[in-house]
């Protein structure tokens, strides 16, 4: 007698071989695992191989620096008080991105690192401008006076800021150290008693603001955008007032006011309403510290535009300096700006 053997299973079709069913309408399980490797692997394909390549091949722009202790402590700081939900770090090629700079290029991100296994620094890119860009925000405002004052009570310096301050990261001392940080602030934002002393934190995190500087791209790009032709032709031009409006209004105001003790008014003042511009061209090329102005010391330094600004920009700026908020004098012309950085730099 033959022994008797298990005859095969035929269900719709399907054969049921070593117990296990391939028909994806009654083994639920199956399917699951065939769909949860295939999204798997898709995504490595399409998703981080792409990805990593960019980041491994992809080189820093010449000039680059990768980033500090103390400024990548700053970088932790800025992402952990959730900075990035409100600022983007990367400008887009369109006319309303002007003002923070050139458009981005993978460049600019590649001395990036994961902060760790879980957690990509490239998430400070952002995806809301609910304040500025800050992808060139070290160019735009350079003064670290100015950042330690926002960051303390952004109302201080922009009166109308939606941004919340940040008190914890300083501290009030009845008497303050060699080495500390002073924050300067206007009267009625200041304390009734002691000096606010920037912390550890607060200096990191301004550290790392001041790294956000874009740098130029090989092949001659430029990080501020040239006045049009027509523009050039023109004394006072609307290129004047959106240069006043990205690189000093943050400081002077908008409407050339200042800040009482921290920066000069634009508004009324004497260098501005010189009829000899000369003096006026000089501050914007080369900066100011540490002398009066109408009797005046300021806390914060006048920064250098000379490597950043053209002459067509300086001119188009101190234009509109001289003709708005009831200021009337000379107008300059882009020869009047050559002419002065030629006696610097020869």
């Amino acid at each position: 007698m033959h022994e008797a053997t298990a005859p095969s299973r035929e269900k719709g079709g399907t054969y049921w071989r070593s117990g296990m069913n391939l028909n994806f309408h009654e083994n639920h399980r199956l399917l699951f695992v065939v769909v949860l490797f295939g999204f798997i692997i898709l995504t490595a394909i399409i998703g981080i191989s792409p990805a990593l390549w960019v980041q491994e091949s992809t080189l820093p722009l010449p000039g680059a620096k990768a980033l500090t202790e103390q400024e990548r402590s700053g970088l932790n700081s800025f992402i952990a008080e959730g900075c990035p939900y409100c600022h983007t770090q990367q400008v887009r090629p369109l006319d309303v991105d002007k003002p923070f700079g050139r458009p981005s290029a993978p460049g600019d991100y590649a001395l990036l690192k994961p902060q760790d296994l879980w957690r990509m620094t490239p998430a400070i890119l952002g995806t809301e401008r609910t304040g500025p860009d800050l992808s060139d925000l070290a160019r735009r405002q350079p003064s670290a006076a100015w950042h330690y004052i926002h960051l303390y009570n952004p109302r201080a310096v922009v009166k109308g800021s939606i941004m919340q301050a940040y008190p914890w990261m300083f501290t009030i001392k009845t008497k303050t150290d060699p080495d500390d940080v002073v924050v300067s602030l206007p009267t009625d934002y200041a304390p009734k008693s002691g000096t606010i002393v920037a912390t550890k934190k607060s200096m990191d995190l301004i550290a790392y603001l001041l790294t956000l500087k874009q740098l130029r791209l090989p092949g001659g790009g430029s990080e501020i955008v040239q006045m049009k032709p027509a523009e050039r032709e023109q004394p006072v031009s609307a290129r004047g007032a959106a240069v006043y409006a990205s690189h000093c209004a943050s400081c002077h105001g908008s409407a050339g006011e200042g800040i009482s003790g921290l920066f000069p008014p634009m508004k009324g003042d004497s260098i501005v309403s010189d009829s000899d511009p000369t003096r006026h061209i000089r501050i914007v090329l080369f900066g100011l510290a540490g002398q009066a102005i109408n009797g005046v010391h300021y806390a914060a330094a006048m920064p250098s535009h000379v490597d950043e600004l053209s002459d067509a920009d300086i001119a188009a700026v101190i234009n509109h300096e001289r003709i708005q908020w009831g200021n009337s004098s000379r107008l300059v012309t882009i020869d009047d700006v050559a002419r002065v950085r030629k006696t610097k730099r020869g």
